[in-house]
């Protein structure tokens, strides 16, 4: 167990969107449209019948820099209006929350959570180490780019 913490990266940032939780809900429920606020989520393909809900499965293509990688995900929460958890199965393994709670004056705090783990070839613990400064920034901009939609 040790040695599986020692590689995982724990990532938790958010922001506060212009519109209500359900009008948020009614955007990022969406899945496929992901792929238009996230700039390294390059194409989504679904794998189940279902476009949403629990149980729903999709491939992200995801493109950091020079590194390429398909994702593979499944719903693991969907509670409209407040969460969304998926499992990563890919390459990379871990878990994703996005959760929503209404803010004064009719705004959305937004929080983005991953635990993410890197297989040795990634580099390990090392990879995680480094991982998680670079996707900050990139899940920053994600949620600038998120926020410009309201």
């Amino acid at each position: 167990m040790g040695r599986y913490r020692r590689r995982v990266t724990h990532i938790r940032i958010s922001t506060i969107l212009a519109a209500s939780p359900e009008a948020v809900w009614a955007d990022v429920s969406q899945i496929a449209s992901h792929v238009d606020w996230m700039a390294d989520a390059t194409a989504i393909r679904f794998t189940s019948l279902t476009t949403a809900g629990v149980g729903t499965t999709f491939e992200c293509d995801t493109k950091i820099g020079p590194f390429r990688l398909t994702d593979v995900m499944e719903i693991t929460e969907w509670e409209p209006a407040r969460v969304m958890g998926v499992r990563h199965s890919g390459v990379v393994t871990g878990t994703g929350r996005f959760t929503l709670e209404p803010v004064a004056g009719g705004g959305t705090r937004f929080e983005w959570g991953e635990t993410l783990a890197y297989p040795i070839w990634l580099g390990g613990p090392v990879g995680a180490f480094l991982a998680a400064p670079l996707l900050r920034w990139v899940w920053r901009r994600n949620l600038t780019r998120l926020a410009a939609r309201f």
